[in-house]
């Protein structure tokens, strides 16, 4: 018999999205969730050992004496929610901002009066970075009550040497801190500071020549992300950047035709990126470019509901054309305000028309392809982490079906029960 530290038995269903290989899951495949009925998990060292039925799980394993039981009495297990596009590390609110909205100012609109990105930019460059990572943690909390076990992190609201290196510092102190593991990306070239704002290139420069060598030297992003967009980052000023980051060693993540249809998913193709985001204005081509390469289509259901806007992006095509395909909170201040995936889970089936499961797989198995870490992650599968999300639903359509509340009962990280009946628990 194997030997394992903890086993979690008696789910009503076990989703396992455990696809059809090691990569992400396309197309029809999404459909499949490899539901196991009455599910048993088992782990041994946080690393999964055991997925299956309950009578094979007592036949083939044994619990070692000072290990765990948890009996999930119905509950729906799920793997880790996984949040591939977050802007966690920054300070303030903007809700005088929303307030401007509902009276019919648009985003663009603000932030071409200074506030927008650059009021968050002033916020973040005051705040201590004993303070900022406070406010990570406090946030991270709220991302693991809500299920997320992994996210995607930039930094972005820095603009500057000084506060780049603080947000991404922020994030690496919070990583060692806290249960969820955090995936940590560049973000220098996020907008032009207000003090180069006629000075483009220079800035640009800057990111090259300054912040991204203390970054890969100090070893603090694995990812690097620039926002190409009109007025932003122009298509050859982000392959610039790109290329300059490629030589620096980062993989590349890149914000992609959300306002004005650039071309940033072709650049995104044509460059290797890991993933391209938002897509709310992608063309034709950009959707076949996508769905005949690996790089992930990560669309934040949630900026278009915070930003009152009717065009969406275009989540249907690009699963029936076969990209691959992940959902996100684009946790941030100024166009999606949530911490919740499971809300986004929801966003995507109603908003979307997206099937539930297409959208399960696109939190958990797809998101995790979508930060290089479907490996790991994503899926319950044997050798992986045991991250695992208890929820108060008989079956996984009831995720959906009751929408706009919180059904997670239970969190396993790692192997550790962090949240349980609804509670964090210290691992101090």
């Amino acid at each position: 018999m194997e030997s394992a530290d903890l086993i979690v038995s008696g789910c009503g269903q076990l989703v396992t999205c455990r696809g059809r290989g090691p990569g992400p899951v396309r197309k029809s495949d999404l459909r499949d969730l490899g539901v196991i009925e009455r599910g048993c998990i088992a782990s041994h060292k946080g690393r999964i050992v055991f997925v299956g039925g309950e009578l094979e799980c007592r036949a083939r394993i044994r619990l070692e004496p000072e290990g765990a039981f948890l009996h999930a009495g119905g509950l729906l297990g799920l793997p880790g929610l996984v949040d591939p596009h977050t802007h966690l590390p920054f300070a303030g609110s903007r809700e005088d901002e929303f307030q401007l909205r509902l009276a019919g100012a648009t985003y663009r609109e603000l932030a071409a009066k200074g506030m927008g990105i650059q009021s968050t930019v002033d916020a973040t460059r005051s705040i201590s970075k004993p303070d900022l990572v406070g406010l990570c943690i406090q946030r991270l909390d709220s991302m693991l009550r809500h299920g997320t076990t992994t996210v995607e992190a930039k930094s972005g609201y820095g603009l500057n040497l000084d506060d780049e290196i603080k947000q991404l510092e922020s994030l690496a102190a919070a990583d060692r801190r806290h249960p969820i593991d955090i995936v940590k990306t560049f973000l220098g070239a996020h907008e032009v500071p207000r003090e180069y704002k006629a000075r483009k290139q220079e800035y640009m420069d800057f990111l090259i020549q300054t912040i991204l060598p203390e970054v890969k030297a100090n070893n603090l992003a694995e990812f690097f992300d620039v926002f190409c967009e009109e007025g932003v980052y122009g298509i050859e000023e982000s392959r610039r950047l790109i290329r300059a980051a490629k030589q620096a060693g980062l993989k590349i993540k890149l914000h992609a035709d959300e306002f004005v249809p650039l071309g940033g998913a072709q650049l995104a193709v044509n460059e290797g990126a890991v993933s391209a985001e938002h897509l709310i204005a992608i063309t034709e081509d950009g959707i076949l470019a996508m769905a005949q390469s690996p790089v992930t289509a990560i669309i934040l259901p949630g900026v278009p509901f915070f930003l009152m806007q009717d065009q969406k992006a275009p989540a249907r095509r690009l699963i029936d054309a076969g990209a691959v395909v992940a959902l996100a909170t684009d946790f941030n201040p100024g166009s999606s305000m949530t911490e919740s995936q499971i809300f986004i889970l929801q966003l995507a089936v109603f908003s979307l028309h997206m099937f539930i499961e297409e959208a399960i797989y696109a939190v958990t198995l797809n998101a995790a392809y979508g930060i290089d870490r479907h490996r790991e992650v994503g899926s319950l599968e044997v050798g992986k982490k045991m991250d695992l999300v208890l929820c108060d639903a008989p079956n996984y359509a009831y995720l959906v079906y009751h929408f706009g509340i919180n059904p997670v009962v239970h969190v396993i990280k790692d192997g550790r029960i962090v949240i349980r009946d609804r509670q964090r628990i210290s691992l101090q």
